[in-house]
């Protein structure tokens, strides 16, 4: 396996974790905010809605950058601010403000790592490579639920929302290695 498939894969893992840790317990902040059923609702679909509509266009352009690395990483960099966005929360509608931060940030992001974890996919490991990520998104996830749900039960949002927050910066760290990478290749 190339070397920026096990990049691509820890930082997937690390934003994975920090956005898995947030699933189960979603309605019962909405909640606490002062919204219901109906604010989760349409706060997910404003960033489902963001993500979608941004995709279809961002995804044209970036195939024409040169360095897709950079977009992986400012769609990180938004995430990371999405994710200090949940601590400053109050209102519902501050909800759908970070959500738009997360929809634009998968926006940016997702098509440019999609297409440089394609671009290293070893010959004939095609399938598998993708079945690694595929695995490792579902079990990511399943920990990231148990862990979340305890955590928010345990300590409260604001405990959950840092250690979502930490995970997110440390996956960006590990992403900035892609351009040292890539740096090294151009001397």
């Amino acid at each position: 396996m190339q070397r920026e498939l096990k990049i691509l894969l820890s930082t997937a893992a690390l934003f994975l974790l920090a956005g898995g840790l947030f699933g189960p317990v979603y309605a019962v902040f909405v909640k606490e905010i002062g919204g219901d059923l109906l604010t989760a609702g349409t706060a997910y679909a404003v960033f489902s809605i963001s993500a979608g509509i941004l995709i279809f266009f961002i995804s044209k352009w970036e195939d024409h950058v040169k360095h897709q690395e950079k977009l992986i990483i400012a769609g990180y960099v938004l995430s990371c601010i999405g994710y200090f966005g949940l601590l400053l929360i109050r209102e519902p509608w501050h909800l759908f403000i970070v959500q738009i931060v997360f929809g634009v940030g998968e926006a940016i992001g997702t098509p440019a790592y999609d297409g440089l974890y394609s671009k290293h996919l070893d010959k004939g490991r095609f399938v598998s490579e993708w079945g690694l990520w595929e695995s490792m998104q579902w079990i990511v996830t399943a920990v990231a639920a148990a862990a979340g749900g305890f955590i928010a039960n345990t300590y409260g949002f604001k405990p959950l929302f840092t250690v979502m927050l930490i995970a997110s910066i440390i996956g960006l760290s590990v992403s900035l290695s892609l351009l040292v990478k890539k740096k090294r290749r151009s001397r």
